[in-house]
């Protein structure tokens, strides 16, 4: 799951604009800014998630899920190496 300050976070890291990150998913702009817009948990269809996972994969985005390893906690999103 990902929630809408991910995604916001990821596209700052990648230095992307909505309109980069829809193609990179292959999905269209207002699907991509309705997600950025929900207040916590994006919802939407199963195969529109796992394009936008599997896109911020791709561009060397980590997912940092809710109850992570993590010194202080929460949900984030980091670069890999």
């Amino acid at each position: 799951m990902i929630t809408a300050a991910q995604m916001r976070a990821a596209r700052a890291l990648l230095k992307i604009e909505q309109r980069e990150l829809a193609a990179l998913s292959g999905l269209s702009v207002p699907t991509i800014q309705r997600m950025e817009a929900s207040q916590g948990v994006v919802r939407g269809n199963v195969d529109s998630l796992m394009k936008l996972a599997g896109a911020l994969r791709d561009a060397g985005i980590e997912l940092i899920d809710e109850g992570a390893l993590s010194p202080i906690g929460g949900r984030g999103v980091r670069l890999r190496s």
